[in-house]
């Protein structure tokens, strides 16, 4: 039986300015914590062109999965210097629709 993923949508609201700092940031912390971490399927980044907000949309096989990555104590690091440069509100969901052309 295949389920569907959990989806976590982040929305960071960046310091004016920092958004590219932010992005770097957030990369990082994709290649060398999230990437190794169990239950991750992909995530993806998306910048808001005003520079104000990032958005982090990534799929994760159970909602366990991303608790345990809440809880890893190198993702737990990163936080303080996330914050350091925006706010940040968290959603877990699944999608409902996906339509493509």
């Amino acid at each position: 039986m295949t389920t569907a993923p959990v989806t976590l949508v982040n929305v960071l609201k960046v310091e004016p300015g920092k958004q590219e700092q932010l992005i770097a940031l957030l990369k990082r912390n994709i290649d060398t914590v999230i990437r190794t971490l169990g239950g991750w399927r992909t995530s993806r980044l998306i910048a808001a062109r005003d520079g104000a907000s990032v958005i982090i949309y990534s799929e994760w096989e159970t909602p366990a999965a991303v608790e345990a990555m809440r809880a890893d104590v190198r993702m737990k690091a990163y936080f303080p210097q996330i914050l350091e440069l925006a706010s940040l509100e968290s959603v877990i969901g699944e999608v409902v629709l996906s339509d493509h052309s």
